[in-house]
C-alpha cells in the first residue's frame, strides 16, 4: 500500500446550479469510486443546487487550497462547463482536468462552436443565430426561406438537451422557441437531420487523439434528456454503424473541431451522419462528457483499448502536465 502522504489529493468536483446537478453527482460517484488506490486519494467536493459549497470551497487564491493537489470537474453545463469554474481554478492556482476558460466558453456556446468550426473547414448543420427577444413571425419566415421545417429550436447555452424542442411547423416553432428563450438569451435554430447521432472521445494535450466512433440509437424522435438519463430507451452502438471511411473521416473531423476549439485533457465530439446523402456534420462539443463507467466517453476509450481507471489517470495526468507547462509562463515583465 502506498502511504497516504504519498498519495495525490484529487478533489472531485460535482454538483451545482446547473439542471444537469443529479447528473453531475452520479458521475462523480463513477470517478472516485474508480480512482487508483495506489495514485490518488478522492475528495469530494459538492456544490449544492443553490450554489453552496457544501464540502469545502476552493478558494482563488494561489497557495489557499493547501488539502488539494488537483481538481477532477466533473460539473456538467452552466458553471461548470462553460469557463466558468475554470476561471476559478485558473485564480486559485490549481491543476484540473479539462479545458481551459476559453475553449469550455467556446464549446459550451452552441453557436460560437459551430462558428468557430466551420471556419476551419469543419461541416455543421444549416443553422440561424437568433436572441430571445426576436420577432418570432420574422424568424418563421427567414426558416421558411432557408432551410425549412423541421427544425430543432435549442439555447445556445446548456448542455443534456435541457430546453431543446423539434418543431415540424411554425405553429410547433412558437412554442420550441419560447422554450428555448427561458433558458438563454441566445437561441440557435438548425436544419433537422433524419439520420445516425456518432460520437468520438478526444483526448490529450498538445497531441491530440481520438477514439473509435460510437452511435447513439435515441429511444424517441430525438435523444432529448427523457432518453438520456430516465427513459433508458436509448441504445449505445461501439462501433458505430459506418463504413471504415466514415470511421476515419469523424474521427479526423473531431480532432480538427478540437484544434480550432484548443481543447485540453479531453471533451465528447457529436456529429450527425444524413441518411440521405452520407454526409457527416458536426452537432456540439461538450468539455466534460457523462463520466460514469458506462457513459459513452469512457466506453469509446475503452473500445479503443484504454480502461476506465487508466483512463482517469491519463486524465489526471495531462492536467498536471498541463498547469507545469503553464506556470512557466510569464504574467509580467
Amino acid at each position: 500500500m502506498t502511504p497516504a502522504s504519498d498519495l495525490l489529493r484529487v478533489a472531485v468536483l460535482s454538483g451545482g446550479r446547473s439542471g444537469e446537478h443529479e447528473v453531475s453527482l452520479v458521475s462523480a460517484q463513477g470517478v472516485m469510486a474508480a480512482l487508483d488506490p495506489d495514485r490518488f486519494t478522492a475528495i469530494p467536493c459538492r456544490i449544492g443546487p443553490d450554489g453552496a459549497w457544501l464540502d469545502f470551497p476552493i478558494v482563488p487564491q494561489p497557495r489557499g487550497n493547501p488539502g488539494v493537489d488537483v481538481v477532477f470537474p466533473v460539473l456538467h453545463g452552466t458553471f461548470g462547463e462553460d469557463g466558468a469554474i475554470q476561471g476559478l481554478l485558473e485564480l486559485a492556482d490549481l491543476p484540473y482536468v479539462g479545458p481551459g476558460v476559453l475553449s469550455s466558453a467556446l464549446c459550451m456556446d452552441k453557436i460560437a462552436t459551430k462558428r468557430t468550426c466551420a471556419a476551419v473547414g469543419v461541416p455543421v448543420v444549416d443553422f440561424l443565430a437568433t436572441r430571445a427577444d426576436a420577432p418570432v413571425d420574422a424568424l418563421i419566415a427567414t426558416i421558411q426561406s432557408s432551410f425549412g421545417f423541421p427544425c430543432f429550436v435549442k439555447p445556445a447555452n446548456l448542455g443534456s438537451s435541457v430546453g431543446i424542442s423539434k418543431a415540424h411547423d411554425a405553429m410547433e416553432f412558437r412554442s420550441a422557441f419560447a422554450t428555448a428563450a427561458c433558458f438563454d438569451t441566445s437561441i440557435l435554430v438548425e436544419r433537422a437531420i433524419v439520420g445516425q447521432e456518432l460520437e468520438c472521445a478526444i483526448l490529450g494535450n498538445e497531441d491530440l487523439q481520438a477514439s473509435v466512433v460510437g452511435e447513439i440509437v435515441p429511444g424517441k424522435e430525438f435523444y432529448d434528456y427523457e432518453d438520456k438519463y430516465h427513459d433508458g430507451k436509448a441504445q449505445t452502438l461501439i462501433p458505430a454503424r459506418i463504413s471504415a471511411d466514415d470511421q476515419t473521416l469523424v474521427r479526423a473531423l473531431a480532432l480538427q473541431a478540437a484544434r480550432a476549439l484548443q481543447i485540453e485533457g479531453m471533451a465528447r465530439v457529436d456529429f450527425f451522419r444524413e441518411s440521405a446523402t452520407g454526409a457527416i456534420f458536426l452537432n456540439e462539443v461538450n468539455t466534460i462528457p457523462g463520466f460514469t463507467p458506462i457513459s459513452m466517453y469512457s466506453k469509446m476509450w475503452e473500445a479503443t483499448g484504454l480502461p476506465y481507471r487508466e483512463l482517469l489517470t491519463c486524465l489526471i495526468t495531462l492536467a498536471l502536465q498541463r498547469h507545469d507547462r503553464r506556470r512557466k509562463l510569464r504574467f509580467s515583465r
